[in-house]
């Protein structure tokens, strides 16, 4: 009988490059409770724990991805992303064992690969590439109205009506400036992270007085996780001021909590919502963010903005009626914004991360509002808030172009595409506040 072969030993140099094996259960335990973070993208497997605290992003953004996979944001978010894995080559830890699937049950496999084919069309039909055109005459139609704000000032006078007229004239520049640092945020503009972050600094520093590194924190976590409670930063409301969403609502009133009367928030909206937001809160809580974080290069374009308005409104109004019109003005933009940046989200589904897919990620949290040219200028084209969080890095001039193959995508696996007038829109809120508030009160009595 002939003996056993002897088995080759494998060299110590194979040994040290074979890949190890994870499944998902050992991910899923290092979702950030603890100290350890893992996330997935394309099956590989990479150890976040320390790097998230240098995340350019944020650390709290690839954070809410512990645990699970990330391979659609990641893509969403980046727009070089060569480049980016480049320097994840030393986070990576392993990959998901063989038999393991790539994304967890709780995502919809056939949705996801359809999406990610979609992604490449979107791709190859060059829509998002931007038309650098559309920014320059954008940028260029804010600054003209920013110029005609002072100018009426100068040959009217400061009575009543012009004075009033300048304020609406800067109202609207601070808004469509909003709408603008959004586009050079999101990198939609520009081709290279430089150049979009460089125009978001003068748009939103020297044209707004707001930080970008704010900006950033804030909004790339909603964009992240949409209306998951503890994760997107614009449902903290919750539940602190407003009971919202009707999941939440309903655990808050078994729990017996009430830190405001719930059940009258459609009504107490009106005062300590669009109205306060950015004169009573945003406008002093931005420079505590920069301050406490040592932003300098941000405060340095947040003070240009705010020497800028006084030396040239000063000589024409004196202080009080400096202030007064800059306290008008931030009033009057606040309404502006808290109302279309709402219409498009407090309606729609609130809870906690129930880690879905992209696709249904974005769906449940998002709504449309009518396509017109006042509509789009109005919202800076966020009335295609659906489009906008499936493909953050889209230029917006091509939303409307893409909206056909989303309701298709939408509709083969029966997600429901809102769109919705913008009137219908604003109402929406205020009913969908006063839905919640009663459910609240109904668990809170009898639950």
């Amino acid at each position: 009988m002939a003996p056993d072969p002897v088995p080759t030993p494998v060299p110590a140099s194979a040994q040290l490059h074979q890949p190890r094996y994870f499944t998902w259960e050992e991910v899923a335990q290092r979702s950030g409770r603890e100290k350890e973070r893992w996330l997935v993208i394309d099956r590989k497997v990479y150890n976040i724990s320390d790097f998230s605290r240098r995340h350019p992003g944020g650390s709290r953004v690839i954070s809410h991805y512990a645990g699970q996979d990330a391979t659609d944001p990641f893509v969403a978010f980046h727009i070089n992303k060569g480049l980016v894995r480049k320097y994840m080559n030393s986070l990576l830890i392993g990959e998901l064992a063989p038999e393991q699937p790539s994304f967890e049950p709780t995502k919809n496999k056939e949705l996801t690969d359809e999406f990610r084919e979609l992604r490449a069309t979107v791709e190859r039909m060059g829509l998002m590439k931007a038309n650098h055109l559309f920014f320059l005459l954008y940028l260029l139609h804010i600054l003209l109205l920013d110029v005609a704000a002072w100018f009426t000032l100068w040959i009217f006078g400061t009575s009543l009506v012009p004075f009033l007229f300048c304020a609406v004239l800067l109202s609207v520049v601070q808004a469509q400036a909003g709408w603008l640092q959004h586009d050079f945020g999101h990198l939609s503009v520009f081709g290279t992270s430089t150049w979009n972050h460089l125009l978001h600094h003068f748009v939103i520093g020297h044209l707004k007085g707001a930080p970008a590194s704010w900006w950033n924190h804030m909004h790339f976590q909603h964009h992240a996780k949409p209306n998951c409670f503890r994760k997107d930063p614009d449902v903290n409301m919750h539940p602190l001021f407003f009971a919202l969403g009707k999941v939440l609502s309903v655990e808050l009133g078994k729990q017996k909590k009430k830190h405001m009367p719930y059940n009258h928030q459609h009504k107490y909206f009106f005062l300590i919502g669009p109205p306060a937001l950015l004169p009573l809160y945003f406008q002093w809580y931005i420079f505590y963010f920069v301050i406490k974080r040592k932003k300098w290069v941000d405060l340095a374009w947040m003070l240009s903005f705010y020497a800028r308005i006084f030396f040239t409104y000063m000589p024409l109004l004196g202080l009080k009626g400096f202030l007064g019109l800059f306290f008008i003005v931030r009033f009057l933009e606040s309404n502006w914004f808290v109302w279309v940046t709402q219409m498009n989200h407090i309606p729609m589904h609130i809870d906690y991360d129930r880690n879905v897919d992209w696709v249904s990620t974005q769906l449940q949290a998002t709504c449309n509002v009518h396509q017109s040219a006042f509509n789009d200028w109005f919202s800076g084209h966020l009335n295609f808030q659906i489009e906008h969080h499936l493909f953050p890095t889209m230029p917006r001039h091509n939303y409307h172009k893409v909206a056909p193959l989303v309701q298709s995508l939408c509709a083969k696996y029966g997600i429901k595409y809102k769109s919705k007038p913008l009137l219908s829109a604003f109402a929406d809120i205020v009913y969908s506040l006063k839905e919640s508030g009663q459910l609240w009160l109904d668990a809170y009595l009898h639950q």
